[in-house]
């Protein structure tokens, strides 16, 4: 058969060596596309994952930074002090907490009564009740009083009592 009509000669029947050749060669085509897209599905769910982590990390960042500069914006390095009845927490005169004799823990006894300093907070002055701050002297900042007494410097946890400054 040297000449092959098209339309007119039929194909001849696959011998055995080339139908198991054509097998083994579909089906090693198969599998390296089957690899290739376990793979490819292997990459994307890492690049999802990628992402994700990233994303999760930009926004924990971002409200670290949030809550570090909201932070910064309301604390100040500056405590203000005011002297109270610890009893009634109403604000009294400067002059009963600095004039008195030194007491354990920030208090003061003036005329035998303990007067002691409300550090932060808000008060509307003498005769008034505080609210919002605490009687714990605060660390690392500078507490004045009304009148400029500065009570305590702070800076990393110096402490200096009892100066006094304008």
């Amino acid at each position: 058969m040297r000449r092959q009509e098209p339309g007119a000669t039929t194909p001849r029947p696959p011998t055995v060596g080339e139908a198991r050749a054509r097998d083994k060669a579909r089906r090693a085509r198969a599998e390296q596309e089957r690899i290739a897209a376990e793979q490819a599905a292997k990459e994307e769910a890492k690049r999802r994952t990628r992402r994700r982590a990233m994303i999760g990390g930009v926004a924990v960042v971002g409200v670290v930074g949030l809550v570090a500069l909201g932070y910064s914006v309301l604390s100040s390095d500056e405590v203000e002090a005011t002297c109270i009845d610890p009893e009634t927490e109403v604000v009294v005169d400067d002059s009963y907490c600095t004039s008195g004799t030194p007491g354990a823990g920030g208090m003061f006894i003036y005329a035998g009564s303990s007067y002691r300093y409300y550090y932060g907070g808000s008060n509307g002055g003498v005769g008034t009740k505080v609210s919002g701050g605490t009687v714990v002297t605060p660390k690392g900042t500078t507490v004045k009083t009304k009148s400029g007494v500065t009570i305590q410097r702070g800076g990393f946890g110096s402490k200096i009592s009892g100066s006094s400054g304008t």
